[in-house]
């Protein structure tokens, strides 16, 4: 089991008043034996709706290996509880920039035949944080846009997703999910002038610069993007300059920490642009 954000219960504070039981629409909450306990780590999101809602200060965030949640069981568990219960829940997700759980809701909600109105039915374009450049694009399956205004025949870009900066990539994307990654450094796009077509086709991307930004923070997020995600293969695409190799340790680093056996390349691309 992969470690995760999870609530925690201190048995010995909880009243069993059960204030935070409503507030947990995925139904993870139960009172017993005079006690809230949370019935089973599949239906926590982690998100900790329900903590402000527990006036003995009960319940905390903790981070430890879980079972995954799965949004589907949850949605099994929320449609018998109403419509107002249901939206609850969407509004839960998109206000903590859950994408990927949300579509997971859509998805299983139009199945259902299942119709919920919110705010904003652009809901694959949630915004991660308030920058609406952030926001999050998944171009997988869009028709390829092969002429120019002038209707001359360019080069195609082979980008599949925004945003591509790891500081902006919510881990749990969903173009992340079965995917393989490339996590290349900044420059590296500039220096090799087949990068679309040789290292990113096909590829979900991260990129940063292990010099001017935190690489323990870099490392972390992918860490997390690898724990939270089916990655198929990681290639880390650096320049041959010294600094640029901290960022395929970080990788590296991040990879051995999740626990997960995921098949790891490594590409070097010189100053003159050659592999």
């Amino acid at each position: 089991m992969a470690k995760r954000k999870i609530i925690k219960i201190d048995e010995d504070k909880c009243n069993g008043c059960a204030l935070c039981i409503p507030n947990c629409p995925e139904g993870a909450l139960k009172v017993i034996d005079g006690k809230v306990r949370l019935i089973s780590d599949l239906f926590c999101d982690g998100l900790g709706a329900c903590i402000g809602y527990c006036p003995e200060g009960a319940i905390t965030i903790e981070e430890r290996e879980a079972e995954p949640y799965d949004e589907r069981k949850v949605m099994e568990n929320i449609v018998k509880q109403g419509k107002n219960t249901i939206k609850a829940h969407l509004e839960h997700l998109k206000e903590h920039n859950e994408t990927r759980y949300l579509n997971e809701a859509i998805k299983f909600l139009k199945e259902k035949n299942i119709k919920i109105q919110l705010e904003d039915d652009r809901m694959e374009h949630s915004h991660f944080g308030s920058c609406p450049g952030a926001a999050i694009r998944d171009f997988r399956g869009k028709e390829d846009k092969k002429a120019d205004s002038s209707g001359s025949i360019g080069q195609k870009s082979e980008l599949r997703q925004w945003p591509v900066q790891l500081n902006l990539l919510p881990p749990n994307a969903p173009f992340f999910q079965g995917s393989d990654l490339l996590i290349a450094a900044d420059c590296v796009p500039f220096a090799n002038p087949n990068f679309h077509n040789k290292l990113l086709k096909g590829k979900a991307l991260a990129i940063g610069c292990p010099k001017l930004d935190d690489v323990e923070a870099y490392k972390e997020k992918i860490k997390s993007i690898i724990e939270m995600n089916d990655i198929n293969t990681i290639t880390t695409a650096i320049m041959e300059v010294p600094c640029c190799h901290a960022l395929y340790s970080a990788v590296e680093e991040a990879l051995d920490e999740s626990g997960k056996r995921i098949t790891l390349k490594k590409i070097v691309v010189g100053i003159d642009g050659n592999i």
